[in-house]
């Protein structure tokens, strides 16, 4: 081809075969190879104005998802639902139906708080299963104990919960108070494992005078496997008006104190067990 001239004529020729070519589906590529025009600004000049060939139009990803959302809102779908259906986000839901009419609410105000309630109430009660599940679980894992076991159990429990001797108070005898009756079998079964006699231990209440005491007593005889004469004088709390208890109803039973006759010997060696487990520890941690 000939070169061209800055003449307007060679120009409009140039052009009209430009955008024969481009019509006719032609690249920008091709009608630069073809016109033989190595210069980008020319080409363009000669194309201006001129819309490209669709098949050049890359497909929007989206174009389903628009559609799709358009005709679920215009049956009435809301944002949330939509949401749901296509997992696209609000703003692009809201930008591609924000010209259709919004429609009408599907339930009155009290359906919508009446299925509310009940989604909640589903959603607790999974959640509820699930809790269940986890510590039916964990339960599985512990329900067996050796000997040994129980052990360092029992003395990592009374050290945590039982008393102790201080150099400002010297107080060498095992004595223990919880109110959870699981806490306090543990470490009956303990004083069993370390052969201390029935006969030497002691319990006694510390309970709120306002409660039931021939109950509470009865309570804790159950969960011990004891007769109810074995308690010893309570230790009753009096009642403050300026105070507001929580530990009230059927479920108070006191805190139930146990403590262990001339068990000084046998205070002394907690003291040293725990001592040695609290040494391993530390030098595991070092």
């Amino acid at each position: 081809m000939p070169e061209i001239t800055s003449s307007s004529s060679d120009f409009d020729t140039l052009r009209q075969q430009a955008i024969a070519l481009r019509r006719a589906g032609h690249s920008r590529r091709r009608i630069r190879d073809e016109l033989k025009i190595h210069n980008n600004d020319l080409l363009n000049l000669l194309l201006q104005d001129e819309p490209p060939p669709t098949w050049t139009k890359r497909p929007n990803a989206k174009d389903d998802l628009r559609d799709r959302a358009r005709e679920l809102r215009l049956q009435g779908w809301t944002y949330d639902r939509i949401q749901l259906e296509l997992g696209c986000s609000k703003s692009s839901i809201s930008l591609w139906v924000r010209d259709l009419p919004k429609p009408e609410p599907r339930y009155t105000p009290e359906e919508q708080q009446a299925l509310m309630h009940a989604g909640l109430a589903r959603l607790r009660s999974a959640q509820d299963e699930e809790r269940e599940r986890i510590r039916h679980a964990a339960h599985q894992e512990t329900s067996e104990l050796s000997d040994r076991e129980l052990f360092l159990v029992g003395v990592a429990l009374y050290w945590a919960e039982g008393s102790k001797s201080k150099p400002h108070a010297r107080r060498e005898r095992v004595t223990f108070v919880n109110s959870d009756p699981g806490v306090i079998e543990t470490f009956a079964a303990w004083l069993d494992l370390l052969g201390v006699a029935p006969e030497h231990r002691r319990y006694r209440l510390l309970i709120h005078e306002s409660a039931d005491l021939p109950g509470a007593h009865q309570y804790w005889a159950d969960v011990l496997g004891v007769d109810v004469d074995v308690f010893s004088r309570p230790t009753l709390k009096r009642h403050n008006p300026k105070t507001v208890r929580k530990n009230t109803g059927d479920d108070y039973h006191g805190c139930l104190v146990v403590s262990v006759n001339q068990s000084a010997q046998l205070y002394l060696r907690v003291e040293g067990w725990w001592g040695g487990i609290a040494s391993h520890a530390r030098s595991r941690l070092r």
